[in-house]
């Protein structure tokens, strides 16, 4: 008789539960309790090789509530469960890639994908000639998990129409868990500024990026709330969204992710009214040249600007231009003048990738220090994803960024104006808008090395990618 355990997969699957079950007993005995880890691991290889798209997804899931975890003995920081599993995921997509020999090549020939390379092979130059290979080698392979997961195989897995919604719908959901948690802590200490600083934590390091997060999915979540064509329990839960990020971003005291907030609304008018690109020129010129001309004044007032950062908000806002007294501001022009120094000394190729933090401090000059300044390189980088670059990969380093930041605008708008399907377009908004807050927070702070922050980056990028090469001429992709 023909019974469940002669199919010869089944009974694959008991040997191989059996075989793991004896192993984990001889791990308690000898009491080696990281082996028991093994069944785990080899689970969650299986998961990524069987179903690589689910993984994918789950990352995105996971990434808002993943937690850093150091070793010190190994000098080893990761984000868990996130990284180890873009590490694989990783090694998977290069085996695939080395195997099949190629990838889609509408992905791959996009401007933005070849400005994204272009970064990445300039990067990986500049670690040959860095002052630290180690770090910059490491600093290298993070990005290049990073961008194999969230921008090359999210690509593919935005071909299939439902997964551009439930990507944002995943991310938003694990990061309101984060929200409500550090709403919660914060109330705990009478929601002070000194407390937003922390209360993130372990989810988010600090503030700043938490708040560069949140400021990103504002305009999603206000456009799945109020613009988006779904049901309603779905326009429900976008307004939940977007009420619950508004409150959080408030209270995270995060100047620069406010500011990004209303760089983002301007240019969406500015899209949506078709403004034209002449006028939008005519209105950059004059600006521009109003800030040169006024220069001088305009800083003489920052320097008569004595407010400080402040629990109260109003107050706070007010410190932004304050560069005579607040600390997190002077820091802030401490570190760029060290990374214009450490350019001046290596223009073209720089100190290395990821190495800023350990070198900047010969370059700081005592009367530019505040009381947060420090020569152990363990308080932080450039605080800039533009000045970053510059001194850890030159000039070519910089300019790279900037290609990325304008074929990703520019591939943006170009999307919106061409799409059809309403829907379409009101995504392509919302992941420029998105795009536009964190480039924005980019010229004060960068975050492109921590999965929060380029899991929405580059998958932002990769859905404008697949819109323009895919949505737009492909009619069957429009209903």
């Amino acid at each position: 008789m023909k019974t469940w355990l002669s199919n010869t997969g089944n009974r694959t699957v008991i040997t191989v539960g059996i075989l793991l079950s004896l192993l984990n007993v001889a791990f308690i005995l000898t009491e080696n309790f990281w082996g028991l880890l093994i069944p785990f691991g080899l689970a969650l290889i299986a998961f990524i090789v069987l179903s690589l798209d689910k993984a994918v997804l789950f990352l995105v899931f996971a990434t808002p509530v993943s937690v850093f975890y150091y070793n010190e003995e190994m000098r080893l920081g990761f984000s868990i469960p996130t990284e180890p599993i873009l590490f694989g995921i990783m090694l998977l997509f290069l085996v695939k890639v080395l195997f099949m020999g190629t990838f889609d090549r509408k992905v791959v020939s996009h401007p933005i994908s070849l400005a994204i390379l272009f970064n990445l092979v300039w990067m990986v130059m500049t670690s040959v000639t860095s002052e630290m290979p180690l770090v910059s080698f490491k600093y290298v392979l993070a990005r290049m998990w990073f961008l194999a997961v969230f921008f090359y195989l999210m690509s593919q897995i935005f071909k299939q129409r439902k997964n551009i919604p439930l990507f944002f719908w995943l991310f938003m959901s694990s990061l309101a868990v984060a929200a409500i948690y550090t709403l919660y802590m914060h109330y705990q200490f009478d929601f002070t500024r000194q407390a937003g600083t922390w209360v993130m934590f372990p989810f988010f390091k600090e503030h700043t990026v938490y708040g560069a997060i949140l400021a990103m999915y504002i305009p999603i979540s206000f456009i799945f709330a109020f613009l988006y064509k779904h049901n309603l329990n779905m326009k429900v839960l976008g307004f939940m969204f977007f009420a619950l990020f508004a409150v959080a971003v408030i209270f995270s005291f995060t100047r620069a992710a406010w500011v990004s907030i209303v760089v983002s609304v301007a240019v969406m008018l500015l899209i949506v009214f078709r403004i034209r690109r002449e006028i939008v020129a005519l209105l950059a010129v004059v600006t521009l040249g109003f800030l040169i001309s006024a220069s001088d004044d305009l800083i003489s007032r920052f320097e008569k600007n004595d407010q400080v950062s402040s629990d109260n908000l109003t107050e706070h806002v007010e410190s932004i231009s304050n560069i005579s007294s607040d600390v997190s501001n002077l820091e802030r022009i401490n570190r760029w003048k060290s990374a214009f120094r450490m350019f001046a000394e290596r223009p073209f190729f720089g100190f290395g990738p990821g190495t800023y933090m350990f070198q900047y401090a010969a370059y700081q000059k005592p009367h530019e220090k505040t009381i947060i300044s420090t020569n152990a390189g363990d308080l932080g980088n450039a605080h800039s994803e533009y000045i970053g670059p510059l001194a850890e990969s030159g000039i070519l380093g910089m300019l790279s960024v900037l290609a990325i930041v304008f074929f990703t605008i520019y591939t943006g708008v170009t999307v919106y104006y061409k799409l059809e399907d309403e829907n379409l377009k009101l995504v392509a908004l919302a992941a420029l808008m998105g795009l536009i807050t964190y480039w924005t927070h980019g010229f004060l702070n960068n975050f492109l090395d921590m999965d929060k922050a380029a899991c929405p980056v580059w998958g932002f990028s990769a859905l404008l990618v697949v819109l323009d090469r895919f949505y737009i001429s492909d009619p069957s992709k429009k209903s």
